[in-house]
Formats: structure tokens, C-alpha cells, sequence
């Protein structure tokens, strides 16, 4: 696996700093084949890259899924070898939608730990502003895990503030009525089935509905993209 041109490669500090984990955790999930190996630069110096650091956040969410390391490997193992850091986001995606509320209190020194990270005053205050953390008079944080990643990936996006907002409540929005509408739906055709049926259908639908979001969205969203890169290129 290599690293991309135009991203800095990592060492194996640096890739454990941002991924929020020990250079000893790395080299274990190397030697176990849960990560590819470095590329060797000059100096017999291991580089790491975008790839590296997705597949560790994948790592990451299938433990706090409960997943044993043989149960990781074994997921692993049924992945493409070629999956660019964007497919591994979306395989991450779709296992954190599984995962259950969880926020948790925790001082400044344990948020960065976890956001992989130092946070200026202003990082921690864009993410209060996307509800990510909030802040406690006593100096600690109350900070919702499963958004926390996103949530230090947009604070690097150039985008602005105002728009990161307005983006959020655009999919919270549009979201809610998919659901609504989809249990409408469901809720239609089990109404006269019996309890155990309407259960089973749930849980059936639930990874298949999940998956269909996610792949509909991306499709959707790479076609108005390139329209809107092609159009631009026509002015």
C-alpha cells in the first residue's frame, strides 16, 4: 500500500498521535495483518498515509462494537485489498450506525487524547457549536463519542463555519423525513403481522436500509458534484 502524493506522509509517531492511539498498538496491529505494512522511505524511515489512518478508525469502531481482534481480522480479511480511505470511511460509516448513544465526561487532556489531537479554544468551541462537546463549569467535557472523529475532521475543512452548520441541519432534515416516510412504509405492511414477525422484519431491514442510504446518498452526491466541476469548467 502506498501513500498518496499529495498528502505528507506519516510516521509511525505522527500516525498514532492522529489516529488517538500508542506507536506499540500500531505495530501490533501490523505484525497481526490488520494494517498494511510502511512504505520504507530514505533512511530505512516506515511512511504512512491516508489509508493507514482510515483503516485504524475502522479498527477502532469495530471494538467499540464488541468485536473480538480474531473477529476484526476476520472482517478484515473479507474487505478489498484496494479500498481507497474513502471506501474504509464508508465501511465505518455504516458499522458506527449500529453503535448506541454514548457520551461520556472527560477532562481537556482526555479529549485530545481521543481527538488524536491538540484543540486551540477555538477547535473545542467549533465543536461545541456542532454539538460534538459541551462544555461543564467544573473544565470537564461531556462529548458524544460516535460524532467526535467527524467532528475533528470538519474542524480542517475549508469550509466555513456558517456553512458546516447549515450543511448539518440540511442532513438532519432530510434524514428524519427518509426515516419517517421508510417507517411509514413498514409500518404498513407488518400492521397486521404478529410481534415477533414485525421484530425479525426490523432487524432484517436495518443494515439493508442503512446501506441503501448510504450508497443512494454517495452515488447522488458524486453525480451533483460533477456537474457542478463540469459546468464550472465550461464558464
Amino acid at each position: 500500500m502506498t501513500t498518496d502524493a499529495g498528502d505528507t506522509p506519516l510516521t509511525i509517531d505522527e500516525l498514532a498521535a492522529r489516529a488517538g492511539v500508542t506507536v506499540r498498538t500500531v505495530r501490533f496491529y501490523g505484525s497481526k495483518g490488520l494494517l498494511p505494512p510502511p512504505v520504507i522511505g530514505p533512511r530505512r524511515v516506515g511512511h504512512y498515509g491516508p489509508d493507514h489512518l482510515a483503516r485504524l478508525a475502522l479498527i477502532e469502531e469495530l471494538q467499540q462494537q464488541g468485536m473480538t481482534l480474531s473477529a476484526i481480522e476476520r472482517y478484515l480479511r473479507q474487505l478489498p485489498a484496494d479500498l481507497s480511505p474513502h471506501d474504509l470511511a464508508i465501511h465505518r460509516a455504516v458499522v458506527a450506525s449500529w453503535a448506541p448513544d454514548a457520551v461520556d465526561t472527560v477532562s481537556r487532556e482526555e479529549l485530545e487524547r481521543r481527538a488524536g489531537r491538540p484543540l486551540a479554544d477555538e477547535d473545542v468551541e467549533r465543536l461545541a457549536a456542532m454539538n460534538v462537546v459541551t462544555a461543564a463549569e467544573d473544565g470537564t467535557f461531556r462529548v458524544d463519542s460516535g460524532l467526535l472523529r467527524l467532528g475533528v475532521q470538519l474542524l480542517d475543512v475549508p469550509l466555513s463555519h456558517e456553512v458546516i452548520l447549515a450543511a448539518r441541519k440540511v442532513l438532519i432534515e432530510h434524514s428524519r423525513a427518509a426515516a419517517h416516510e421508510l417507517s411509514q412504509l413498514l409500518r404498513g405492511e407488518v400492521a397486521e403481522r404478529d410481534a415477533r414477525d414485525v421484530k425479525s422484519l426490523s432487524a432484517h431491514m436495518h443494515p439493508l436500509v442503512v446501506q441503501a442510504l448510504l450508497t443512494t446518498f454517495q452515488r447522488s452526491l458524486r453525480e451533483e458534484l460533477s456537474e457542478w466541476v463540469t459546468g464550472s469548467g465550461t464558464d
